[in-house]
Parts: C-alpha cells; structure tokens; sequence
C-alpha cells in the first residue's frame, strides 16, 4: 500500500513520464568525502633528495631523529641527499571508514627533492576535516609513481590505517536531508520528492518539506528512529517521475562534444555560416538502383525513452544540414542562444 499512491501518480501524469530512484538524483546530507592530510618525510632516496642546505626537510629530520635519542645539528645534515619532505593525503570515501580500514595515500614533494622513486614515507600522522580531533590515521610505506613523467609525485596503495572510526552521519535530531544534484535541482524537483514521499511514507502526516531548490528535509517518524535504515532505504528507492526536464545544453569545447536534452527547440531562424549553400528538392527524387537516394548525418539523436519528439528533432535536423567541423557547429549554437533562437540553457566547459 505505500507504492500506491505514488504508481497512481505516474498513471496520472501520462506516457511521457519516466521514473528514477530517489537516490539516484539525491545524496544524503553528510554523505560526503573527507580529506586526510599531513606533513611527512620520504627516505631512502638515491641521491634525489632536497638535499642538505634545504633546511624545511632537514629540521623535520633533525627532529625525528632526536625523537630516537640521536640528537645532530643542522651542519651535521650537510650531506644529506635521501630525505625529502612530502605532503601526504588520503579520502575519506563517502560511506565512510572504520577503526583498522586502509586507505590509498598520495604523496608530492614540496621541496627541492627531483624524484621520489625507491623511497619509502616514515610513519605520518594524519589529521581529518577537523584537526582538534588529532590523529586519525597513520600513513607509511613505499612510494611508487603513477606517471613517470612527474616523478615528484606518487601513491602509496593502503597505505594508511584509520585509527579511530569516521562513521557517515546523516541522521540531525530524527531527521535526514535530500540534496538534489545540481542537474536537477529546482523547487518544483524539491516539492514533487517531496509530495511523492508523504504519499508513500506519510500516512496522512507530512514527513517531507522542500525547504529550498536543492533540500528535501524528511522527519524519520519516530516508531522508526531506533532502527531507521529501512526507512531511509524505502525512501531512496521511492520512484520519482521526470517530468519536463529543464532544457539544456552542454557543450565541451574541448573535445568538441555537444549534449542536448529532449526539451532543447530553436525558433525559425536562417543560418549561414562560411558559404556554406543548403539545397531541398521538393518534392524529393524517387530512388532507383542507379540514382538511390541518400542521406548523410552528422548528429545523432539519442532519445531511448521517445520523450524528445519535434523539439529535439527541430535542433537535430538543423545540425544535420549544417555539415561543419565541431569547432564551428559550436560556434553555431553558441550565436542561435546570443540571439534567443536556442531555447534552452547553455553550459560551456
């Protein structure tokens, strides 16, 4: 009975409508990476080291081995061509980590060190997202270079080991928050996640409020706060109906890719672009054996859901006669929104 209503709403919206998870446009509010971060020493080096005279590699040393009861002065560190001082960080993955877990290590020179290959990071603590915590973790191991081509840098693969738990936190006073993606985020996203949940969930009490385009905040009720992870699942797999997508389009002009979602339409517009001459026999020639007909296309419409129709159609078209390198048929789209023709928003990377 609780997937009732919401499978009345999508029958009340029509054919067009097409459904994702709730999760599958959603993150949890804490459900988030964290950075781990410290200050270390890599040894062993073959003579690539920052070297003697590089004093914030030496006194690090200098204080490490007085930690060993081997007190030196800098002079005595003179010669020292194996030690380099390093910054070392891991992630946190979003899930989050236990007591004993490992995570991968990166490492980068910051210093006069020319390559790190055959050294090994000392133990170095680690601090989290919030350093009056201490240390969390514990990062060593031997260093080896992903790209030889910059051998200042390198990974330590589980080279750190949590020492103390970072759990995921996505539970604040009985209640968790939706953050829609940035893609789909709007207030009418926000409301309708909301309405379908209460109409899932709710059982007559409203359990979910759109405060803002991006945040659902969704009560936990409170027969479930003991033990709230079936609920949370139930809700994330709530189906949430795609309606009237905001139309975009996306454009990387570096590798000359153009994306447009199924709402994209352009007004009647003439378009000339470098002498190029369009030519439409009306009506179109009969093909024979000797004389087919042809058609060559340079777009292509992917719309497996058959949601796209004319509007996309309309642009699709347009770019099919225009039969010009990338680079201008960027140029192209780019003066069709300049002048209000491209009906839809435009994002350049």
């Amino acid at each position: 009975m609780r997937w009732f209503a919401a499978i009345l709403s999508v029958l009340m919206l029509g054919a067009e409508a097409h459904a994702v998870r709730i999760a599958s446009i959603t993150r949890l509010s804490g459900q988030r990476t964290n950075p781990l971060v410290g200050l270390g020493l890599v040894v062993g080096l073959n003579g690539t080291g920052d070297g003697g005279d590089y004093a914030a590699a030496m006194r690090p040393l200098r204080e490490l081995l007085a930690k060993f009861n081997d007190p030196v002065a800098l002079a005595d560190l003179a010669n020292v061509r194996n030690v380099a001082i390093v910054t070392v960080h891991a992630t946190v993955p979003a899930t989050g980590v236990r007591d004993g877990d490992r995570l991968d290590v990166y490492v980068q020179s910051i210093g006069a060190a020319t390559s790190l290959r055959g050294g090994r990071l000392f133990v170095t603590p680690l601090q989290g997202p919030h350093p009056n915590a201490g240390i969390v973790a514990l990062a060593e191991g031997p260093i080896v270079l992903e790209d030889p081509s910059t051998p200042r840098r390198g990974v330590i693969k589980g080279g750190a080991v949590m020492e103390t738990d970072l759990p995921m936190q996505v539970i604040d006073n009985g209640r968790i928050t939706l953050i829609l993606d940035d893609p789909v985020a709007s207030y009418t996203m926000a409301s309708n996640i909301a309405k379908w949940i209460n109409e899932a969930e709710g059982m007559g009490e409203t359990l979910a409020v759109a405060v803002d385009a991006k945040n659902v905040v969704v009560s936990i009720p409170p027969s479930e706060r003991e033990r709230p992870d079936s609920f949370i699942s139930r809700v994330q797999q709530i189906p949430v109906f795609m309606v009237n997508a905001e139309a975009r389009v996306l454009i990387n002009e570096k590798t000359g890719t153009i994306i447009m979602t199924g709402d994209v339409e352009i007004g009647p517009v003439v378009i000339s672009h470098k002498g190029l001459t369009i030519t439409t026999t009306i009506p179109p020639p009969v093909p024979t054996p000797r004389n087919p007909l042809t058609t060559e296309r340079s777009a292509i419409a992917l719309d497996t859901s058959q949601q796209g129709g004319a509007r996309l159609q309309a642009l699709v078209d347009a770019l099919d006669m225009i039969k010009v390198p990338a680079e201008d048929r960027i140029t192209i789209v780019k003066e069709l929104h300049k002048t209000g023709k491209l009906h839809a928003k435009l994002i350049v990377e």
